[in-house]
Formats: C-alpha cells, sequence, structure tokens
C-alpha cells in the first residue's frame, strides 16, 4: 500500500521517523509522498526523501494557509526545487475558506503563480481545497493541461461529482471512516478506480477505529484503505493494486 498524502516533516512524526517507518513496513504501507507546506518545509522534505529513496519521494509548494508568512518571490524558488529527482509534484497548494488565514485574494494569486509553473514544467499538483470548491475550479480551468489531485476531499456529493466531471482525482483520508461520513463514503464508492487515492494527510485524521491515538501515521492508511474497498464491495488487495497503480501514473513514480 501506498501513502498518498502524509506531512512527515511535521515534529510529531519526524521526531520518530525511523520507528514511524518501521511500523509503516510492518502495517505493509512500503510507500509514501511526503507533502511540503512552504519553502522551508518544501526544503526538508527533500532531504528527508534522500534518506530513504526506496520509500519516500515528495511534493512541494506553499500551503493556503502560509502564504501570508511567504514573500511571493519566493514562489520561483520552487522551480529550482522541482529539478530534485525526489520531486514528483507541486503542492500542496490551493484554498482554504474554513480557517481564512490568509486574504482570500494572496490565497488565490498563490495558486494561480504554482499553476502557471506546474504548467510550464509539466508537473501534476496536489490540491487542498476547503469550503472553496468553486474558486478553485474556476481557476484550474485555465490550466487544462495540468493534472490535480484534490487531496483530503470532505466536501459534499454534489462538489466531489463537480470535480470528477472535470478528470481530476480524489483523495479519501481517515476522514471516510467516521461514523457520520456517509456521504465521504459514498463518493469513494462513486469515484472511478483510475482516479481513487487513499492518504493519511499524517499527523492529521486520524481514522477509525484508532481515534484515540491523537497522532495519525502512515502506517494507518490500512484503516482508510479496508473502509473504501468495503463501500465499494471489493478487497483491500485490490484497492493496494488500484491506488498504487494510480499514485504511480499520477506521480510518475513506478519503480
Amino acid at each position: 500500500m501506498i501513502d498518498s498524502h502524509c506531512h512527515l516533516t511535521d515534529p510529531r512524526l519526524l521526531e520518530q521517523f525511523e520507528a514511524v517507518m518501521v511500523r509503516a513496513a510492518g502495517a505493509g504501507v512500503v510507500r509514501m509522498i511526503t507533502i511540503g507546506t512552504d519553502p522551508d518545509d518544501d526544503l526538508a522534505a527533500i532531504e528527508l526523501c534522500h534518506r530513504r529513496p526506496d520509500v519516500l519521494r515528495c511534493a512541494i509548494g506553499i500551503h493556503p494557509n502560509h502564504c501570508h508568512e511567504v514573500e511571493e518571490s519566493k514562489i520561483d524558488e520552487l522551480r529550482e526545487m522541482q529539478r530534485d529527482p525526489m520531486v514528483v509534484a507541486l503542492g500542496e497548494m490551493g484554498l482554504d475558506y474554513h480557517y481564512d488565514f490568509a486574504d482570500r485574494a494572496r490565497q488565490r494569486r498563490f495558486l494561480q503563480r504554482q499553476l502557471d509553473l506546474a504548467a510550464e514544467l509539466a508537473r501534476p499538483v496536489v490540491i487542498h481545497n476547503r469550503q472553496a470548491t468553486d474558486d478553485c475550479l474556476a481557476i484550474l480551468r485555465d490550466y487544462p493541461s495540468v493534472p490535480a489531485l484534490f487531496h483530503c476531499f470532505t466536501g459534499s456529493i454534489e462538489e466531489g461529482e463537480r470535480i470528477l466531471d472535470r478528470g481530476y482525482c480524489l483523495g479519501f483520508t481517515g476522514a471516510v471512516t467516521f461514523k457520520k461520513s456517509d456521504e465521504l463514503r459514498e463518493m469513494a464508492r462513486r469515484t472511478p478506480a483510475d482516479r481513487l487515492f487513499v492518504e493519511t494527510d499524517a499527523p492529521y485524521l486520524t481514522p477509525e477505529p484508532m481515534r484515540k491515538q491523537k497522532i495519525n501515521e502512515p502506517a494507518m492508511v490500512m484503516h482508510t484503505a479496508a473502509v473504501v474497498a468495503r463501500v465499494r464491495g471489493t478487497s483491500i488487495e485490490q484497492i493496494d493494486r488500484i491506488t498504487t497503480d494510480n499514485v504511480g501514473r499520477f506521480f510518475s513514480w513506478r519503480e
């Protein structure tokens, strides 16, 4: 199994990195995409991947909840970082209208600038979208050549269908295991197999039945995969095959 989105540079995971990796391997999670959220975190993600190139790759970008802390000129530094062989995508980038840590116009500008770079470099992108589906899709409309993965999908069925209608991918986290997440489970059932991803977003969103463990980690993606398998009427082994193939194709990571 592959965890297609985690934050291994978060101090809660980084300080126990080797133990996290051992537990992941023990659970059958053999590869992970770790995600950068600002320029310093991006560099840390790249460095971490070089420590375990057999298991790790990264996506690097500027998260909407950090763009108010980053000079806009820093976006240009992402171009050079993308040359590193450990980097497989741009992101996570996007819009977050739930927290509104950053001015919405600034969020949109940072998203557009990063999408400009993705189009220039022919890179896929990892999208953070929280209560901003209309604006995310409106901006992405100007970048038809850029493949996008909407990670940690937690929207409505209507929003999910609109994202899928545009040809984008959906990533499901531990949120799909929560008792009140019937709509998310329905979207996990509806998502075409070739656009389905499972992820932890660790250290966030610990899945059931492990909610009492506050720090999520890649090993727990197996719980999310099990729920997705159940609602799709298939086996966890089949979800493993599907999502591994999707990660390989979307991120061009097949070895």
